[in-house]
């Protein structure tokens, strides 16, 4: 599995100057000041130049769910009960969640993958089961999950990728669902950053400041128990990581080796986009950050990986809710690039130069 894994990461390319500049090109000739629309531009000519198509056309949009759940939860990190997992799962299964709405209003269709939840599904439409195990191991008291699990659920995401490939994706959007997931996701930014535990610990679902301290406590003994090496993603990933973010992270990389552009969600999604990032720094050509978490360590994340967030709504949910929206973003500045009329065409007189 590490072999295959290698493979797909030599395989990025860097991307290709030339579709910059022609993107440029017409944007320049559009009707309106040079530069005007600002990110909007430069999202286009990321789109462009990822895709390697000049007119490219936004039409299939998927969010990848991955849900799993987390043995650290026992040490009372969370203000949910484990059981919250599956029950949210058939609440996307069913249509009623925020995802659900949301991708809804920007024609994304939502896949639910079962990568590690504590419970047995029955087959159900909308949902794909790739379990690796009913849940990590307490990250406190020893490795999350072994490193063979981690790359089986690193191949759950490339297995993603390729059905988002076969079903001719135009955008895929990450998400995510297991409750007590801020906690990996803090002892990965942690470790991969070098950054104090305190600094970018947050609340995740509303814990109150006992709990807060409780799981400052946790992750600096998850991180003093484990000594994950930072040289090594797949190692910090193994010892306190989760099942979803290594599938995530599987769905980012298999992504950027087909060049489908990927809108990273928020929290979770970027803990598992720094351990893609870090196996390839290319990957964080092809990646769109969607939203600034309120989670206080989502900056530093996107800081490490190098990308500027499009929105900033206060949100920190998960499930993909801020891909979703960035999506209609992305989709927006694609359709000025295609569809925004040139000073010829409008019989509009250009600026004097």
């Amino acid at each position: 599995m590490e072999k295959e894994l290698r493979v797909r990461l030599s395989s990025i390319q860097p991307l290709k100057k030339d579709f910059f500049s022609r993107a440029q090109t017409r944007l320049d000739r559009l009707t309106k000041p040079l530069g005007s629309l600002g990110q909007l531009e430069e999202m286009a000519k990321r789109y462009v130049a990822i895709v390697e198509e000049v007119n490219p056309r936004i039409q299939q949009k998927f969010i990848y769910t991955f849900a799993g759940d987390h043995g650290v939860v026992a040490e009372g990190v969370s203000a949910y009960p484990k059981e919250v997992t599956p029950q949210m799962v058939y609440n996307f299964l069913r249509k009623g969640a925020a995802i659900n709405v949301l991708a809804g209003h920007v024609g994304a269709k939502v896949v639910v993958v079962d990568i590690g939840v504590d419970h047995e599904f029955e087959p159900l439409e909308g949902l794909i089961i790739r379990k690796v195990a009913r849940g990590t191991g307490n990250l406190a008291r020893g490795p999350a999950m072994s490193r063979i699990q981690a790359l089986q659920a690193i191949s759950v995401g490339l297995e993603m990728a390729d059905q988002a490939r076969a079903q001719k994706a135009d955008l895929v959007g990450t998400g995510d669902m297991g409750i007590g997931n801020t906690t990996p996701s803090s002892a990965i930014l942690a470790s991969m950053a070098g950054l104090p535990v305190s600094l970018v610990t947050h609340r995740g679902t509303g814990i109150d400041d006992a709990t807060l301290m409780r799981k400052i406590q946790i992750i600096e003994e998850a991180i003093e128990t484990n000594k994950p090496d930072p040289q090594d993603p797949l190692d910090v990933l193994a010892k306190v990581g989760g099942f979803e973010i290594a599938g995530i992270a599987g769905l980012i990389i298999g992504c950027a080796a087909h060049r489908i552009p990927v809108v990273v969600d928020g929290f979770i999604s970027t803990a598992a986009a720094m351990i893609a990032v870090a196996l390839n720094n290319r990957i964080k050509e092809y990646l769109f950050a969607s939203h600034q978490s309120v989670e206080v360590g989502h900056q530093f994340m996107w800081e490490y990986i190098g990308q500027k967030p499009i929105l900033n709504l206060s949100m920190r949910l998960g499930e993909g809710t801020g891909a979703a929206l960035a999506m209609f973003i992305i989709e927006a500045a694609v359709k000025i690039l295609n569809e925004m009329a040139t000073f010829t065409e409008a019989g509009v007189s250009e600026i004097k130069g």
